[in-house]
């Protein structure tokens, strides 16, 4: 009786296991690593996303939290890396940024919603005429970056915003852009972009020297909307989605990711479903609008040495192609 009974409890295990490993290997999208379970808010979907193929790590947290950064930067291989794309050397500038945030929560405890939708607005100089505001509105997530205003253009790129990623160089300093619903993101490129969010938070004296552009003295986010963006996200653009060397010639520069491409990867591992706004550029005439706002011209985008614009327009034409995301302003 004692074998048969050990019998039924050991089939009873072996058929657990192989269940387990059908559902993890088919069709069941969970989050993976246990490490990151108490502090990922993102609800498991019961089929991949069209991108998931992209992906080493699906429904990876982006936020770093000062409790476990440099445990979760050795998770991942962030410690192997000097900034942008990892801590190594920088670890102090951000345990002092992180000391002052007070989240690193991704979505909000009453956002339950399940297999986001997202939209991803880019400040190309398409989204003019367009009147897409009312759809981009309709999404679950949407991600906008740098000093792309909604204030004055609701019609064209609509009202809300979730995350808007930014450097100190873009960030907004005028009040009136302020959104209490809106998740800023710091990212970060160079130690000294730590240390200016640690001296606006702090009060302190910020020194400007070493920015491309003088930063902002004052952020108009407050302390809990605040978010420090984890280097694997920026990483992974560089080195998996655009293929950058990881070492550049001597006699050229280093190039980076746009502020874009990085918030489409940040899509990638956040939604279970990714659109685009505004990323299509009119490279044939240089004279056209850069962007949605303002005067600047595409000649601008010709002068940037620190971004591969080819590479970005062949990733993206890419992902198109494949159906791995959706372009609402394609012509």
């Amino acid at each position: 009786m004692r074998g048969y009974l050990v019998a039924i409890f050991l089939s009873a295990v072996f058929l657990y296991y192989v269940l387990h490993c059908i559902l993890w290997g088919t069709n069941i999208y969970w989050v993976p690593p246990v490490e990151m379970k108490r502090r990922n808010k993102i609800q498991p979907c019961l089929a991949k996303p069209a991108f998931a193929s992209l992906l080493r790590f699906h429904q990876f947290h982006p936020f770093l939290c000062a409790a476990d950064f440099k445990k979760i930067a050795s998770l991942y291989g962030s410690d192997k890396f000097d900034l942008p794309y990892g801590i190594r050397t920088s670890a102090e500038y951000f345990r002092l940024a992180l000391s002052k945030l007070q989240s690193c929560d991704l979505f909000d405890e009453f956002d339950n919603v399940p297999c986001k939708k997202c939209v991803v607005v880019g400040n190309g100089g398409v989204l003019k005429n367009k009147t897409l505001g009312e759809k981009i509105d309709s999404y679950d997530v949407i991600i906008r970056m740098n000093n792309g205003p909604v204030l004055g253009h609701e019609e064209e790129v609509g009202r809300r915003t979730t995350f808007r990623l930014f450097y100190p160089e873009s960030v907004f300093s005028d009040p009136n852009h302020n959104d209490p619903n809106t998740t800023a993101i710091l990212t970060a490129f160079k130690p000294l972009d730590l240390k200016w969010l640690w001296e606006v938070l702090t009060g302190g004296k910020i020194n400007t020297n070493g920015f491309w552009k003088k930063p902002a003295l004052n952020l108009i986010y407050k302390p809990y909307q605040i978010r420090i963006l984890d280097p694997f996200i920026i990483r992974m653009a560089a080195y998996e989605l655009l293929h950058f060397p990881k070492v550049f010639p001597k006699n050229q520069k280093p190039k980076h990711p746009t502020t874009g491409i990085i918030a489409i990867t940040l899509a990638f591992h956040i939604c279970h479903e990714v659109h685009l706004a505004g990323f299509k550029y009119n490279f044939s005439d240089l004279k056209s609008p850069l962007h949605y706002y303002g005067n600047a011209t595409m000649s601008l985008m010709n002068k940037n040495a620190y971004h591969n614009v080819t590479a970005e327009q062949l990733f993206l034409k890419d992902i198109l192609e494949k159906n791995f995301v959706i372009n609402l302003t394609e012509d």
